[in-house]
C-alpha cells in the first residue's frame, strides 16, 4: 500500500464537527454562502498492484489504460481519506483587502503547490460534472492524476498534479431532478470557480510584486461535463473583476470534456466567446455517440451540445480553439468519461508537455482547411 495526495477547493458543506479536519464534505452548499471557498489536501491509501490493473487495461481502439474503471476503486479509497483543510483568520463582514493579519486557506495551498511545482510538476485544475459525489469527485480526481502520470507516451521529467474543485453536484441517479437540480447549483458555484481564479491571478501578481523567481511550469484547467458550465459562468465573474479589455493569460492549455454547454458557447457574443484570453490553447474534445449528452439535448430541453458534434460553426471559433472529435476510437466503448482511457489522455497529456497540435506522435488526423479541426485515430 502506497499514499496518494491530491488537494481540492470546494464551495459543499463539510461533514463532521471540524471544519479544519472534516469527514468529507456534503450535498448542500458552504453554510458560509454559495461563494465561500475552503482549501484542503487529502492522503489516501491505494494498492498498487490495483492500479496497475487499471493503467495498464488494453482497451482495443481508445488504447492502454481505463482510468474511467479506476474511479469506483478510488471512490472507496476516499472514505477513509486523511482530509485536512487549511485554517483561515477572516472578518466576512470587512472587505479581505482591509484587514490585517489576514490569514487565507488559498494562500497556504498556494504556497504549497508552488513548492510542488518547482520540482518539475505542472498543476492541472479539474472541475468535474453533473450527479458526482464527494467520493467520486475525488475518486475522479485521482484516477486522472494516476492516469496522466502513468501515461506511456508522457514526458518522464515531468509531473502533473490534479487540483479538484468539487461543486455540490447532489450524487443522485434521478436524472430528470438531480440534473436540474445540478444545473442550477453549477450557475451558482460558477462564481466560486471564478473567484479561485482571481485568487491564482492575484497570488501571481504578488510574487512579481515581490520580485520571485517563478517556477516555470504551466497551470491548466480541465472540465468534464457540466463542469464547463461552471466554467462559463465563471468568466463572467472574471471579466467583472479584470481591468482593461482582455482576460488574464493564466494558463497554458484549457481542455473542455464532453462539455454539456450549447454548441454555439465559443462564438461572438455567447458565454465561451473569450475563453481562448486565458490561455494559449482552448482544446474542445467530443463525441457524436455521447448518450449522456444526447438526454441532455431531449429530455431537458437543451440546444444541441457542443460535446456532441463540436462547435456548430467550426470557422467562426478562434483560432487557438483546438477541436478533436473523438469518434472514431469511442465506439460505444467510453460514451461520455473517455477523457480518462488511453489515447484520448495521451493526448490531453502531450498538450500538458507541450507537444504540438500537429506532432506526428498525436494520434490524430488533420479535418478540413481551417487548420484546427481534428480526429483522432487508433494507430
Amino acid at each position: 500500500m502506497t499514499e496518494r495526495r491530491l488537494f481540492y477547493a470546494t464551495n459543499r458543506n463539510h461533514l463532521g464537527n471540524d471544519r479544519w479536519h472534516p469527514d468529507g464534505y456534503g450535498k448542500k452548499f458552504s453554510d458560509d454562502g454559495v461563494e465561500n471557498l475552503r482549501f484542503g489536501r487529502l492522503t489516501v491509501e491505494v494498492d498498487d498492484s490495483k492500479l496497475a490493473k487499471h493503467l495498464e487495461a488494453d482497451r482495443g481502439s481508445m488504447g492502454q489504460g481505463d482510468g474511467e474503471g479506476l474511479i469506483k476503486y478510488l471512490a472507496k479509497c476516499a472514505d477513509s481519506a486523511d482530509i485536512v483543510a487549511y485554517r483561515e483568520k477572516i472578518n466576512r463582514s470587512i472587505a479581505e483587502d482591509q484587514q490585517e493579519n489576514i490569514k487565507l486557506g488559498s494562500q497556504g495551498a498556494f504556497s504549497d503547490l508552488q513548492t510542488i511545482m518547482r520540482k518539475n510538476t505542472d498543476v492541472l485544475l479539474y472541475i468535474h460534472g453533473f450527479n458526482v459525489s464527494w467520493a467520486d469527485a475525488v475518486g475522479s480526481a485521482l484516477s486522472l492524476q494516476e492516469m496522466l502520470n502513468h501515461c506511456p507516451d508522457a514526458d518522464t521529467d515531468q509531473r502533473v498534479q490534479v487540483v479538484l474543485f468539487t461543486w455540490p453536484s447532489d450524487g443522485m441517479a434521478l436524472p430528470f431532478v438531480s440534473y436540474k437540480s445540478d444545473r442550477s447549483e453549477a450557475a451558482g458555484s460558477g462564481n466560486a470557480v471564478g473567484r479561485a481564479i482571481l485568487k491564482v491571478r492575484d497570488f501571481l501578481a504578488s510574487l512579481r510584486r515581490a520580485d520571485e523567481t517563478l517556477c516555470k511550469q504551466d497551470l491548466h484547467i480541465l472540465c468534464h461535463s457540466m463542469g464547463n458550465y461552471l466554467l462559463q459562468n465563471a468568466l463572467e465573474r472574471c471579466d467583472a473583476f479584470t481591468p482593461g479589455n482582455a482576460l488574464p493569460r493564466l494558463f497554458e492549455h484549457i481542455f473542455l470534456c464532453a462539455p454539456d454547454v450549447d454548441d454555439t458557447a465559443l462564438e461572438t457574443g455567447q458565454p465561451l466567446e473569450r475563453l481562448h484570453e486565458l490561455a494559449r490553447s482552448v482544446s474542445v474534445y467530443h463525441n457524436r455517440g455521447d448518450v449522456a449528452l444526447v438526454v441532455s439535448d431531449f429530455t431537458k430541453g437543451n440546444p444541441d451540445r457542443l460535446g456532441s458534434n463540436g462547435p456548430a460553426k467550426p470557422a467562426v471559433v478562434h483560432n487557438k480553439v483546438h477541436q478533436v472529435d473523438c469518434t472514431p476510437i469511442v465506439k460505444g466503448l467510453v460514451e461520455h468519461s473517455y477523457y480518462l482511457v488511453g489515447h484520448v489522455n495521451a493526448d490531453i497529456r502531450m498538450s500538458i508537455d507541450g507537444i504540438q497540435h500537429d506532432d506526428p506522435r498525436r494520434r490524430r488526423n488533420r479535418v478540413g482547411l481551417m487548420g484546427n479541426q481534428w480526429e483522432m485515430r487508433s494507430t
